[in-house]
């Protein structure tokens, strides 16, 4: 049973490719995980299945795994924007691809791509690589986000984690970065990070599930002393469980209306207003 609420749902994190990108991310999950994904659905299904359960509003985002590929999913990009309404996005980048400087700056004058993702795990660099401080510098003039995917789980390497995450926030304190998973598998070392960096938010995605393990130290108390800080991301449609299984989850801890109203809802439009307000400053 879906658990619903009495309030359209934000979703801060789904997935949009083309379709043949979405095939080799599957292909590779199967290979290199052995994970099998529920919903291989394409982009136009993807978005009536979630406005179907009552999401309004979605932001998605998408990543270069080499360079070469961020200008055509960009292109991608700025076409479904044009076609579809309440629909924001993270770009995809690359640091070794050519002409980087007006290419960030027309991507970030657009009022509904509210930064850039970074899939530090699958695009193998390091958080505080040289090679990204002119992006970071151009996101924080324009006052829009980065979608950085740091944490070490479910799985991890060399280039993700809470360590290297905190040598750039020391580096770039106003950086406005947008955390998946909770900071999975280091919960607590980013979690912590949230008193010290007010532009740092996580979110619920692949986070909330009914058989956790000792890597999760994340309670009731502490979901509600950072509740202005969570966005509510689904990771649809890379999930290995129903689509429902987190909200249930979530909603099963009785943390009030108010709870839920926020990291469902107003945490993520307040994020997009703030963010997409400096589109026309």
């Amino acid at each position: 049973m879906i658990l619903s609420f009495p309030f359209p749902i934000v979703d801060f994190h789904v997935h949009l490719f083309p379709d043949r990108m979405f095939d080799a991310i599957w292909k590779a999950f199967r290979r290199d995980y052995r994970w099998e994904v529920v919903y291989q659905i394409y982009t136009p299904e993807i978005l009536r299945f979630l406005r179907g359960r009552g999401v309004e509003t979605m932001v998605y985002s998408n990543y270069a795994h080499k360079p070469g590929v961020a200008d055509f999913l960009n292109q991608w990009n700025l076409e479904l924007l044009a076609r579809e309404d309440n629909l924001y996005c993270f770009a995809a980048f690359h640091p070794d691809d050519a002409d980087q400087e007006q290419k960030i700056a027309r991507l970030l004058a657009h009022p509904r791509i509210l930064g850039f993702k970074l899939q530090l795990l699958v695009q193998r660099f390091f958080p505080d690589d040289e090679r990204l401080f002119p992006l970071y510098e151009k996101v924080i003039e324009a006052g829009k986000r980065i979608l950085m995917h740091v944490g070490t789980g479910p799985v991890g390497n060399e280039f993700v984690g809470s360590r290297a995450f905190r040598r750039l926030m020391q580096r770039y304190p106003d950086l406005r970065v947008n955390v998946p998973h909770m900071g999975s598998r280091e919960y607590t070392p980013f979690i912590e990070m949230l008193d010290q960096y007010p532009n740092l938010y996580l979110d619920t995605s692949f986070s909330f599930l009914p058989i956790q393990d000792r890597h999760f130290p994340i309670n009731a108390e502490i979901l509600l002393r950072c509740q202005d800080r969570i966005l509510y991301g689904s990771d649809f449609p890379n999930l290995l469980f129903s689509w429902e299984t987190e909200i249930n989850f979530l909603k099963k801890l009785n943390l009030g209306e108010s709870f839920y109203r926020k990291i469902f809802r107003e945490n993520g439009l307040s994020l997009i207003q703030e963010t997409t307000r400096s589109s026309f400053l």
